[in-house]
This record gives structure tokens, sequence and C-alpha cells, in this order.
């Protein structure tokens, strides 16, 4: 009987520490690992099976098989095949993945999951609402929490540009979608992602947005989150009332900006959440101020551009209205660098995190990940006999 090569273990250890870009779980477990050999001179051959076969990781597949094999030592070379999973594979896959359960099924809506969902509402458009969830989402992963982005925004979804993946793609195992990676391990799906090119119009209402939602909600692997931030359409239309109804335990940060118009609007959106029985966690003010040096005295001054005083009557109002308080949990400049890193797709947490806009996100983010989930003003799954 002939002995295995003393290699053969270690190889396979060290793929075991490989994960999937996209999956985020070791390839050995994903079954994605088909073959492995070494001959006689410590060169090693493995096959790997990808979940589609137009996967776009599969150059980082490859890389990172071939790098972890390469650190073992006695290696001496690896060629790295790649292959397809037949459907009694990626079926099993699934499974796993699903842990058994039913492939509708919403997760975060199930008993004893832990993800935070938080969704990100205004009233009105143009207020910045996408810009603050990029960037409390990046100031979350840099504390070290597992988080994803679904851009629920139907009508301007621009999550996926700011994040510099507007032209990436979900791969698709059957009807499991996997989501697109992003800065800092953000997991990211987007409605735009899933459109056949950038300039088609999304035009639903109603029902098909409802089923649009819940595909999104479930179809999507995210596997395990610390945190899920939905970027909302602004408004108080369809998908804000269909969030409430399929996670009554997901709570919601209201984004205005100072000038009155704007927190007049922004009420509203806030109004709709506690229609919904969801939590109201706070008003975040973008645009607040932006600091300038004057010409003339060369001291540095603050112009309030849009007025004052907008996200404080928005948290006051919305306070005295629910019965609980809705604190002011943040004001953040106006920063040019802010808008040119999402013209960039590089966000300004990432790119210029001494900015003052940038602490005021890196703060937002740590007093969100400070306070833990409350149960006041949410509904209770209470049965009665």
């Amino acid at each position: 009987m002939t002995s295995e090569n003393p290699l053969l273990p270690l190889v396979r250890a060290a793929l075991h520490g490989v994960e999937d870009p996209e999956i985020r779980r070791p390839i050995t477990e994903l079954g994605m690992v088909d073959d492995v050999q070494v001959d006689d001179s410590g060169r090693i051959f493995v096959r790997v099976l990808l979940t589609v076969s137009g996967c776009p990781m599969k150059s980082e597949i490859t890389g990172r098989v071939t790098k972890a094999v390469e650190a073992v030592e006695g290696v001496h070379g690896v060629d790295v095949e790649l292959g397809v999973m037949d459907d009694e594979q990626r079926g099993a896959m699934r499974q796993m993945l699903r842990g058994g359960q039913a492939e509708k099924e919403i997760p975060f809506a199930q008993p004893g999951n832990l993800t935070r969902v938080i969704a990100i509402a205004s009233g009105k458009g143009g207020v910045g609402k996408s810009s603050v969830t990029v960037n409390v989402a990046l100031a979350l992963a840099k504390q070290g929490r597992s988080v994803g982005i679904l851009d629920a925004d139907i009508y301007g979804h621009s999550i996926p540009d700011l994040l510099g993946i507007g032209e990436a793609r979900p791969t698709v195992v059957d009807d499991m979608i996997m989501p697109v990676p992003a800065l800092e391990g953000l997991k990211v799906i987007s409605v735009g992602m899933l459109k056949p090119s950038r300039d088609q119009v999304v035009a639903w209402r109603g029902p098909i947005l409802d089923r649009a939602l819940t595909q999104l909600l479930s179809d999507v692997y995210w596997g395990d989150l610390d945190y899920l931030l939905l970027d909302l359409p602004p408004g108080t239309g369809d998908v804000a009332m269909s969030l409430g109804q399929k996670i009554p335990s997901s709570e919601v940060i209201v984004v205005t900006t100072p000038q009155q118009a704007a927190s007049e609007v922004a009420e509203r959106a806030g109004s709709m959440a506690h229609i919904m029985d969801q939590r109201v966690i706070g008003v975040v003010e973008n645009m607040s101020w932006l600091e300038m040096v004057c010409p003339h005295c060369h001291e540095s001054h603050r112009m309030e551009l849009f007025g004052a005083g907008g996200g404080v009557l928005v948290a006051e109002t919305l306070s005295e209205r629910f019965g609980y308080d809705v604190p002011m949990l943040g004001q953040i400049p106006f920063d040019e660098a802010l808008l040119a890193g999402g013209d960039r797709g590089v966000p300004i947490v990432a790119s210029a995190p001494d900015h003052p806009s940038a602490e005021a996100m890196l703060e937002l983010g740590r007093h969100i990940a400070s306070h833990k989930r409350s149960l006041l003003g949410t509904r209770l799954p209470l049965a009665t006999n």
C-alpha cells in the first residue's frame, strides 16, 4: 500500500485557509477543492471548482490558492486548474450555506437572528443619505464588524458608484445571489447590479417592489452579519412600508439637512417608521456647515450654507411625537473631499479619515456600535393563550 505524500495534508490545511472572496467561507468547506496531487519534485496540482462558469472572481481565487500553497514548506511549484460545479454540487453547497432553511425565508426576520438591520431614510432626495450609508458602513467595518449594504433605493441606486464597484455584477448560483465584496470587507447588493444595463430605467410599483425587496433580503447569501444597512428610497413609499412589514425588528436613522423645508419632510420619514412599529434610533444632520478660511483675517469660520437647526428640530419633534428619546446622532460638515471621494468611488472615511466630515462619520459609527438595540418602541412577537 502506497503511503500518502507528507506534503498533501499540509497543502490541504493551507487550502482550508483560502476563502472564497464572495462567500467568505473556506473553499474546502464549500466543496470547491476537487483534487489535490503532488509529484516527486514537490510540485502541487490543485483543481478548483467555480460555482458558475463566468465567475468574476476566478483570477482572485487562483491567486489566493497559489499564494497559500506556495507558502507550504517543501512546495516547489503550483498548478491551479479551474473547473465548474455541476448541479448536484451547487445544490449541496446551497443547502450547506442555508443551513436547511427554506429558500425564500428572510433570515433577518427569524427569532434569534443577531444582525442589526438599520434603514437609512430621508424625507426627500439630495440630502446625502447614500453618502451617510456608505461612510457609516465603513466606520462600522473599521471597528471589526461584519457589515452588509442593501441598496434598496430602487430609483436612485448610487451605492455601487460611491464604493467604486459600479460595473460589478453579483455571481448567481442557481437562484442564490452572492453580494459583491467592497472596501473593508463590505458585502454589497443593489438593484442596479441586477439590471441588464446601467442605463435601464426601473419602473416598478407596489407588488413588484415588494417582491424585489423580498428577493434582495432572502435570495442573497449574506452570511453572518453584525449589521445590515439599507439605503431606502427617499419619502414614505412602498419600500419603506414593505421593510417594516418584513423585518419589524429593523431600526431607522433619519437623514436631513439644516433647512426647515428638509426637516419638515424628514419628520414624515420618521413618522412612517413609527407607523410600521420600527424604532427610530436617531437623526443625522448632513451638510451642517462649511469651514472657510477668511481671506481677510485668515481665520477659520463656519458658513451655514443651508441654514441651521433642522436636525435638532427633527429630533425634538420625533421624540415628542413618539414618547421616547430620538437623539441627534451627529452633524456632518459639508466637505469638498466628501463629494470628491464619492465621485472617485472612495468614500471619505477611507480616503481622508482625518477630515472633519470623516471624523463625524467615524464617531457616528462608534455611537451606533456602542448602543445595543432597544426594545422600546418596537413590536414584539407576543402570543397569548
